[in-house]
């Protein structure tokens, strides 16, 4: 038996519910999972921990909003 992946965005649940009932109707074995555990990559996640971990060992500086459109450039 081979596995797929299927993405549904329900709006409620009674539309899981008739997602349910379809997979039985039709005699297919499947798993109803959650994202919620990790919505971001594991990647952008330590990445951003390193940078929490970098300001409070006094890495970095502080800058205004004014100092980071300047940098950015954001017209």
């Amino acid at each position: 038996m081979e596995a797929i992946n299927i993405k549904a965005y329900p709006a409620d649940t009674s539309q899981i519910d008739a997602i349910k009932a379809f997979m039985k109707a039709l005699k297919i074995k499947f798993e109803l999972s959650k994202d919620e555990e990790k919505p971001y990559d594991s990647e952008f996640v330590k990445k951003i921990k390193q940078g929490d971990e970098d300001l409070k060992n006094g890495k970095g500086r502080k800058m205004t909003v004014e100092e980071f459109h300047n940098m950015c450039k954001l017209d």
